[in-house]
């Protein structure tokens, strides 16, 4: 197992990504009406973590 445990730039980013997408979704959910649109983009957001995830880490910013 790495040293580093998920503690790394690419770890953070996509987890901070998928946190706010899981908040925006959320949030569109206790609106009143439902915004169905707002809540796919949130959860749209959460696959996009995880291209952010595999990028950073290919540049550099995960762990080798």
């Amino acid at each position: 197992m790495s040293a580093h445990h998920g503690n790394t730039p690419a770890a953070w980013t996509a987890v901070a990504v998928a946190m706010a997408g899981f908040l925006v979704a959320s949030i569109a959910l206790m609106l009143s009406p439902i915004s169905l649109p707002l809540m796919w983009v949130g959860f749209g957001m959460v696959p996009v973590s995880l291209v952010i995830f595999v990028v950073m880490t290919k540049m550099g910013y995960g762990d080798a």
